[in-house]
This record gives structure tokens, sequence and C-alpha cells, in this order.
């Protein structure tokens, strides 16, 4: 070949040279002069991060209040349209003395009905109403809460079986009383369900009740109700939370 013809002495003088490599063609985007992609500074980075974050979160606290202020109003309506509890009534409590639902606007009070021949029932639940006062009561800038008792049995729960019954209680309970018309009203105001079983031998029988403590605002309203499943604990955090958030239902 064409080296081949060369005499050896102009072989030696040829250097040996790699061969000449191309540059790879830039893909993608490049940085300035066709250098790699320029990243942002870490600080702005961090920066559009907080700011797309809070922006989030402050988009989801505004729908969460929104949220919140729509139940509460829905609730407000639903109160009002149920008008539980608005009904008066006029009943004598343990003392003697005649109490109308008038008696009790401006305080708050957790109130069961119940008689007083009943064998456990009524006393646990009279018992943990009880306690529920006396936790809400060891805050000071709480409201007093009014513990009532109205019977569902005024055949046999006269003003003394009453006022003998209620004394085992808060000090502060009181019991009510009337005649059997009063009492079906009161009891048909707050929807409450009573039926006298069958008498035995001895003349005694059990009042088959709703078993339900009432939770009514200082307008005298229907807030709330604790069935036999919550505690006192359970009651009281629950009426310190009212009493925080608490807007009258009546204009």
């Amino acid at each position: 070949m064409a080296l081949a013809l060369l005499p050896a002495r102009c072989l030696r003088r040829l250097p040996l040279r790699p061969p000449r490599l191309l540059p790879a063609p830039s893909r993608g985007l490049s940085g300035p002069r066709g250098g790699p992609p320029s990243a942002l500074p870490l600080g702005r980075r961090v920066a559009v991060v907080a700011a797309v974050g809070g922006a989030a979160g402050g988009a989801w606290l505004y729908l969460r209040a929104r949220k919140e202020r729509e139940r509460r109003e829905r609730r407000r309506r639903e109160l009002r349209a149920l008008a539980l509890g608005q009904g008066d009534f006029q009943l004598v409590d343990h003392r003697g003395r005649p109490r109308c639902k008038a008696d009790f606007r401006g305080q708050w009070v957790l109130l069961y009905f119940g008689f007083t021949h009943c064998p456990d029932v009524c006393p646990d639940e009279l018992e943990k109403l009880s306690r529920a006062v006396e936790l809400l009561d060891r805050d000071a800038a709480l409201p007093r809460v009014q513990p009532l008792f109205i019977t569902v049995d005024p055949e046999r729960d006269d003003v003394a079986a009453v006022g003998r019954y209620v004394r085992d209680f808060h000090p502060r309970l009181l019991g009510l009383t009337g005649s059997p018309e009063q009492v079906r009203a009161v009891s048909s105001a707050y929807r409450v369900y009573a039926s006298a079983g069958p008498k035995d031998e001895d003349g005694d029988y059990i009042v088959d009740h709703t078993i339900i403590i009432y939770l009514l605002g200082p307008d005298g309203l229907f807030l709330d109700y604790y069935n036999r499943s919550k505690t006192a604990d359970k009651i009281a955090e629950s009426v310190r939370r009212h009493m925080e958030s608490y807007e009258p239902l009546l204009d």
C-alpha cells in the first residue's frame, strides 16, 4: 500500500494520533452560551415552595371556616324549625313554689326527665348530671349551670316525694312536678316519651321513658342532648364548648 512504499526513516517520523471525536449534539435545554440549564438559587426555591404551601393552607383554612359557618347556620335553622323546648310550662318545684319556663331564661340548664321510684337508671343519670355540673363549677369563669329534674310520674311524685328525692344529688338540683295534664304538656314540649307499665300486687309499677339529658341555652332553647353512653366528663366538655361558641337562636 502507500505506506509500505515510504522509506523506513519516514515511517518513524509519522506520529500516530488518535482519531478526533466530535462533540455529541446537545439535547434539551441549555443554559447561557449553550451550557447546562441553570437552576434557581436554593433561597428562591424555598421561597416559591413556601408561597405555594401558604396559599394552599390559606385556602384550606378559608374553606374550613366557611363550612363551619354554614354548618352552624344550618343547625340554627333546624333548631328554630324544631322549636324544641319553646313551649312554656306551669309546674311546681320541690319547695312548693310555682315555676314556669321563663324563670330559667338567662341560665344554662341541664334537664332530665325521670321518676323517683326508678330503681337504677334515673339515679345513675342524675348522678352523672350532678357530676358534670360539679366539673363545670370548677371553672369560675363559666356561668353556673342549673340542673333540673322533671317527673314523668305525677301520680306518685308529689312535692314531698320529689323533695326527698333530689336531696341525694347536686345541691342546686331543682325538682319539678305538677298535675298529670301539666306533666304531659311539658313532656310533649320536649318530645319525651313516657308510659307507665302494669301495676303489681302492691300497686307498684315502672315507667318506661326517654333517657336523655337535655342542654338548654340562656334563651331557653334546646342546644344539645346526651344519652346514656355519654360520661360526665364528656357532657361537661360539650357544655363548655357550647358556652364558648354560644350565639342566641332567637333574634
